[in-house]
């Protein structure tokens, strides 16, 4: 993996069911950014609302679940790669154009992909200036 792609100390956790924020607060409290956590591991997590991000068409239909022995076979479900990448190129960051363009040289994702999923976000043009 390259390194751009690996090297952000901080994830964005998201509820489906969190419809006042306490959720996401609670995880900003317990290991968010300069947490005891934080100070421990080096790596942080951000509570966010599932609409924080800009995302395609079918994005949940697309998630990808993790659970193994290092998550206590918990469940986290995590973007498609390629939905995140639309995301971060919706989002116009030029860490994120850096990003994406990583994983495109690295073969992680396919292009062609990628355009499908920018075309089917409710608008495509939002990320215009960096795709």
């Amino acid at each position: 993996m390259p390194p751009v792609v690996t090297r952000s100390t901080e994830v964005d956790i998201a509820f489906f069911d969190d419809p006042d924020g306490r959720k996401a607060d609670l995880v900003d409290g317990g290991i968010g950014e300069m947490s005891a956590f934080d100070s421990t591991y080096g790596y942080y997590a951000q509570g966010v609302d599932t609409s924080t991000a800009i995302l395609p068409d079918g994005w949940r239909d697309r998630l990808v679940v993790v659970a193994n022995a290092n998550t206590g076979n918990t469940q986290a479900r995590c973007l498609e790669p390629h939905d995140c990448a639309a995301s971060k190129l919706a989002a116009g960051r030029e860490k994120d154009l850096v990003f994406v363009s990583a994983l495109l040289e690295a073969g992680l994702i396919d292009a062609g992909t990628l355009a499908d999923r920018i075309r089917a976000m409710d608008d495509p043009l939002s990320c215009a200036s960096a795709c």
